[in-house]
């Protein structure tokens, strides 16, 4: 127990000094995660919006697959990004494998659907309260979606806060492909584990400080988001 408190001692106090070890970890994961969510953003958000106003043969189907792939396993989407950037892969030629890129890319595959997902539904329910008072202005399906994207842009921010939030916790598919090599792909949750099973359990623990914080303060900013968008719909 004393070990235990120890630890934790010595981990706040890494987190209040902001230990360069620790500092330089929780950027890098921020870098990453940040520019994931990004990239899948400019995809999942588009994508939601389409799948919510277009009605085509094969919608049923191509929503169970975006479904699905929202509860797709890291560790299978590393080892698809994996052997694509190796070597051997269509992309290996650009050397990409255990690189900070490498995990954006995981990270951006993994939370696109779920944006998308996320996205389609909340858009629906907007296209199907506003639908004729759009088509009135002449705005068909197509040329609703900028509309329907900034009129549902508070609910949509909470559905960003929630990619950011998978990407942020991201373990399997970022250590696949990223390698968790010291000062240059080791991130929070990769460096979790390894500092774990090192036994360095302070640095550890700050860490998990650290990334516990992130989850609350994304919580309280989904809170707020919400607040915000029903004092707007009122």
């Amino acid at each position: 127990m004393n070990d235990i408190g120890t630890a934790a001692a010595t981990a706040i106090d890494l987190v209040v000094t902001a230990d360069p070890a620790l500092a330089r970890i929780v950027l890098l994961s921020l870098r990453v995660s940040l520019t994931a969510l990004l990239i899948a953003a400019l995809v999942g958000l588009p994508l939601g919006a389409l799948l919510a106003v277009a009605r085509f043969p094969g919608r049923g189907l191509v929503l169970s697959v975006l479904n699905a792939l929202m509860g797709l396993p890291p560790v299978v989407a590393g080892l698809l990004i994996y052997l694509l950037l190796s070597r051997s892969g269509p992309l290996g030629p650009l050397g990409l494998l255990f690189t900070p890129t490498a995990m954006i890319i995981a990270q951006a595959v993994l939370i696109a659907p779920i944006l998308a997902a996320l996205s389609r539904e909340v858009l629906e329910g907007l296209w199907e309260e506003y639908a004729e008072q759009l088509r009135s202005f002449g705005a068909g399906r197509l040329r609703a979606v900028p509309t329907l994207l900034w009129d549902g842009r508070f609910a949509l921010l909470t559905v960003l806060l929630a990619g950011f939030g998978r990407a942020s916790a991201e373990v399997g598919a970022v250590m696949i492909v990223g390698g968790n090599i010291d000062g240059f792909t080791r991130v929070m949750t990769t460096a979790i584990a390894l500092e774990t099973s090192a036994g360095n359990l302070p640095l550890a623990l700050a860490l998990g400080m650290v990334l516990m914080a992130i989850v609350l303060l994304l919580n309280a900013a989904a809170q707020a988001t919400r607040q915000v968008a029903q004092r707007a719909g009122a």
